[in-house]
């Protein structure tokens, strides 16, 4: 592996609108990952290292006694204390842990001398800050070496000067840039004030290290927040509490698209522990939520707001409401289920593959399979469900929020409240679990709007009754396959139906199939059609999308063919 790696790609197989989320908050003027990285700074006796994103950016830090912070990426303090910030969002995934290893590394840091910190949420520093489609690790890959490769080259440089040798007689190793020939030391923190004042080099040209030179990347090293998690330390976001807080949950139609028209408000303030209910109308149309969306969208409700979750969650059951389903969704599984058997019997109503002589491949099977394919609805189930915690205050509001889309939430949020995005701060807390749930800031929006409204902190809490049915659920979806097999049981020619969920002519979020699915693009004859039957239940990216669901009926169909082929 050479010491100059090229940049790692995206999956080709994550869909496009979730390498796409948070694209508009990325700045319009970017340099190149082979040239971004800004250095600069000293200030209060330390090394401040920044990684440039906008060319007009110059890195900043603040002396606060003795502790001073610097952003985006790398400090280095006098007593040798390195804090790296991770910017990515962690929901379980590792990359709070994983992306400053990759700092780290190239830094040649000790591990057991760095302290992580969540990064704040500042697009012109950082870009896209998100957790979704695999991409945190193949996407800042190289930016993240070589912020730390950057960095330490600088203290090469400072130690050269300080020891009166050549830099290439210099080393590091744990934190110390180390003369062999002398026997000398001398500690990263010790040379930060003089690297501080050195020309920073281009990224371009200085050198990564080889695979071969690794000695955290690839090694066993646990999670930088795992102490927190097996004690019980708040953590989550459905720890955070600020003073004179008050809790918050919802009753939402139980049916989508219903809005609430009276509710015995009066009998539910009386009860232990509630502080107010009131009718909520909502934001957007419902039947067109979906995780891929970039609008701020809110259910329309019944909020309670009590002393306590506990007092919020008992008055709910007690809550009665007349609600409007004029406008509702009208969805039924076992009818939809008809209508697909019904429809896969015949082609599509539109062609997504059509290449080869299908029929002739047919003709001259030496076997054939048929085979219909259903799979359901399915949520999210994330083992915290959704919350978030905000606090409106003289024209501004902060958030403190589990989000995978934090940018996004912002600029949401900015627009819910009619708000210059300046003014809306998004605090980063780790998710329990988001598997693409995340992605969406409907709790997000309900917070910041109740806050607005109460004019005091405030935390919503989903049940987990409400997170199961408010979910935006990966679709469901059926094939009707035929395969032809020649006579050595290989597969010649695939054919699918695809049945599948639709709006404005389209499929909904996540309920597509690529014309370059597998076997698709594999085999040389291949028809492939699909129909959209209406839906007005949200959806949205599930883990691993796509092939969560298609990758189980196509690959138990090809199963069913090998049989069908005596293989």
């Amino acid at each position: 592996m050479s010491h100059q790696e090229s940049d790692f790609e995206l999956d080709p197989y994550v869909p496009k609108e979730l390498q796409n989320l948070g694209a508009e908050h990325r700045p319009a003027t970017t340099l190149s990952r082979r040239s971004f990285i800004k250095i600069s700074g000293f200030v209060g006796g330390g090394l401040v290292l920044g990684v440039g994103i906008s060319t007009s950016r110059t890195a900043t830090a603040q002396d606060s006694g003795a502790v001073f912070e610097a952003n985006p990426y790398v400090q280095i303090r006098p007593d040798n204390t390195i804090i790296i910030f991770s910017k990515n969002p962690d929901v379980g995934q590792g990359v709070k842990t994983a992306m400053p290893m990759i700092v780290a590394e190239e830094l040649d840091a000790d591990w057991e001398q760095v302290t992580v910190e969540q990064a704040d949420i500042d697009q012109t520093r950082y870009g896209r800050q998100m957790a979704g489609g695999s991409t945190s690790i193949p996407s800042n890959w190289m930016p993240l070496r070589q912020a730390g490769a950057t960095a330490r080259a600088m203290l090469v440089s400072a130690a050269a000067i300080e020891l009166a040798v050549d830099e290439g007689s210099l080393s590091t190793d744990a934190g110390y840039v180390v003369h062999q020939a002398s026997n000398r030391r001398v500690a990263y923190g010790d040379l930060a004030e003089a690297a501080a004042g050195l020309p920073v080099p281009d990224a371009g040209s200085v050198a990564l290290k080889d695979r071969s030179e690794w000695k955290l990347l690839g090694q066993r090293i646990p999670g930088v927040d795992n102490v927190k998690i097996v004690t019980g330390e708040p953590l989550y976001g459905i720890d955070h509490r600020l003073p004179d807080m008050v809790f918050a949950t919802l009753l939402r139609a139980p049916v989508i698209g219903a809005r609430p028209v009276s509710a015995n408000l009066d009998h539910v303030k009386s009860l232990p522990g509630v502080t107010d209910a009131f009718l909520v109308e909502g934001v957007g149309n419902p039947l067109d939520f979906s995780i891929g969306s970039t609008d701020p969208a809110m259910l329309s409700s019944v909020a309670i707001v009590a002393n306590s979750t506990w007092s919020a969650f008992k008055a709910k059951d007690q809550l009665t409401v007349d609600w409007d389903e004029s406008g509702a969704a009208s969805d039924s599984w076992s009818d939809t289920v008809a209508e697909a058997v019904r429809l896969g019997a015949q082609d599509g109503a539109e062609s997504l593959a059509d290449k080869g002589d299908v029929d002739a491949a047919f003709a001259d099977a030496g076997s054939t399979a048929e085979g219909f394919y259903t799979y359901p609805f399915a949520s999210h189930a994330p083992l915290e469900p959704q919350n978030c915690t905000a606090w409106f205050r003289d024209g501004s509001i902060e958030i403190w929020a589990p989000t995978q889309t934090p940018t996004r939430a912002v600029s949401e949020v900015a627009q819910l409240l009619e708000l210059p995005s300046e003014r809306v701060t998004v605090h980063q807390l780790r998710g329990g679990g988001g598997f693409g749930r995340r992605l969406s800031n409907d709790s997000v929006c309900e917070a910041a709007w109740l806050a607005r409204e109460l004019g005091v902190p405030v935390k919503v809490q989903w049940s987990r009754e409400d997170d199961m049915t408010f979910d935006q659920y990966r679709p469901g979806g059926f094939h009707s396959f035929k395969a032809a097999l020649d006579s050595a049981g290989k597969l010649s020619a695939w054919q699918d139906h695809f049945v599948t969920f639709g709006r404005n002519d389209r499929p909904v979020t996540a309920a597509n199939l690529s014309p370059q699915e597998f076997p698709i693009n594999a085999v040389g004859n291949a028809r492939v059609t699909q129909t959209l039957l209406p839906s007005g239940i949200p959806t949205g990216f599930w883990r691993a999308p796509g092939a969560n669901a298609l990758a189980f009926a196509i690959q138990c169909f090809l199963h069913e063919c090998s049989v069908a082929a005596g293989r």
